[in-house]
């Protein structure tokens, strides 16, 4: 009985050389852009840093009132906070022994828009 569940597959190693050539070509090209657009992504990604994204969209925060927004502890709350100020995507200011982050819409926006035209530009192409 042949299993109908398995992926079907080509009998031959490689059937358009010149195309694969052309395209590994240009993504070697684009290589540096992917790689960024890959971290950009990856930060992205994470179900917490989304989830802070939002809340400071709304109003600025203290690392430890982001942490009970979220039900994280200060030092897990304050480690993506970093990951998300690090690519200039928050604002922070001290204010004493307080830290105090906001959205930097600007710089989202920025970058979102560059994610989206490369990644329009590759399927248009």
């Amino acid at each position: 009985m042949k299993d109908s569940s398995a992926a079907p597959r080509c009998r031959i190693r490689c059937f358009e050389p010149e195309k694969v050539a052309g395209i590994r070509d240009r993504l070697a090209e684009e290589e540096a852009q992917i790689a960024r657009f890959a971290r950009v992504f990856e930060v992205l990604g994470n179900r917490t840093r989304l989830r802070i994204l939002r809340a400071l969209a709304r109003e600025e925060l203290c690392v430890c009132d982001v942490a009970q927004v979220l039900e994280l502890s200060i030092a897990g709350a304050s480690h993506q906070l970093r990951a998300l100020h690090d690519r200039g995507w928050l604002h922070m200011r001290n204010d004493g022994k307080m830290v105090y982050y906001r959205l930097s819409p600007d710089a989202l926006r920025q970058v979102l828009q560059e994610g989206r035209i490369f990644l329009e530009e590759g399927i248009a192409s």
